[in-house]
């Protein structure tokens, strides 16, 4: 989760907006690098999307399925998991890199990406975009809330169980679990919440026939709901390592070693 988040601030934030603005001109404008950028853009984004959902299905799993979780939550699992989860997100986007046709040409150089006119005609490229966002995100937000909800269901009922047992005494197992229904709810919401707009731009572009990218002008309404789509969906990679490993005191344990192992060599590196 973590390397498909720092991706999407890498590959969409840093190489794609803020290139995209200071430098409209680099190479990565040309229109086959700039086809294949978006492709790779789009595979990112399902692969920071699907890991949460498999880290969910993890948890459910370690906290409902006791039986399971000694063959399932290994590490062998996980690697197995991980690289399912790049190999088909790549190959599901890899059509992407066809949509595109240059938006200038200079010197016989094409420049920019446009999506081709028969995206919005051809009912192949049509059944194409609602396969995608059905997959990303739809799908996704229903198998985190669903697994969630089950997960916190079970919680809820061992808690009871365990409350009636230990009436006169305090349960730290019962506050640890506590906090997992904090954690898992604050995934869901921040899931919905940041994936909304996406979502209510691209039904607005097939039902009311527009087109992606269609405000040439920064005070339209079609250009800000897109752009603040694509804006929240790329906040949402970075909100999901805070939510589920900035939580965890393992994790916060090893981000300080890691801070403090290139100061302890600077600090050798002096005596």
């Amino acid at each position: 989760m973590a390397v498909a988040d720092l991706l999407v601030i890498i590959a969409i934030v840093i190489l794609n907006r803020i290139v995209g603005i200071y430098f409209p001109l680099s190479f990565l404008f040309i229109t086959p690098v700039c086809s294949f950028h978006i492709a790779l853009n789009f595979a990112i984004l399902d692969c920071s999307v699907w890991l949460t959902v498999a880290f969910s299905f993890d948890r459910f799993i370690a906290i409902c399925c006791q039986k399971l979780k000694i063959k399932y939550c290994t590490v062998k699992t996980a690697s197995r998991a991980i690289g399912a989860v790049y190999t088909l997100s790549c190959l599901k986007n890899t059509f992407a890199y066809f949509i595109y046709e240059p938006l200038y040409i200079i010197n016989n150089i094409p420049w920019f990406c446009s999506a081709k006119l028969i995206f919005y005609t051809s009912p192949e490229w049509a059944a194409y975009d609602w396969i995608h966002r059905i997959l990303t995100p739809c799908v996704p937000f229903i198998l985190i809330l669903l697994l969630n909800a089950l997960t916190v269901k079970h919680i809820l009922a061992a808690n009871g169980a365990r409350r009636r047992l230990r009436i006169h005494s305090s349960d730290p197992e019962m506050e640890k679990r506590r906090k997992s229904i904090v954690l898992l709810f604050c995934v869901s919401g921040s899931f919905i919440l940041l994936y909304i707009v996406l979502l209510i731009n691209f039904l607005y572009v097939r039902i009311a026939k527009f087109s992606y990218f269609s405000g040439s002008n920064f005070n339209e309404a079609n250009f800000i709901l897109d752009q603040s789509g694509y804006m929240l969906q790329f906040l949402s990679s970075c909100v999901n390592p805070f939510i589920y490993a900035g939580t965890q005191r393992k994790f916060r344990e090893e981000l300080k070693n890691g801070v403090k192992y290139p100061l302890c060599l600077i600090v050798k590196l002096f005596q």
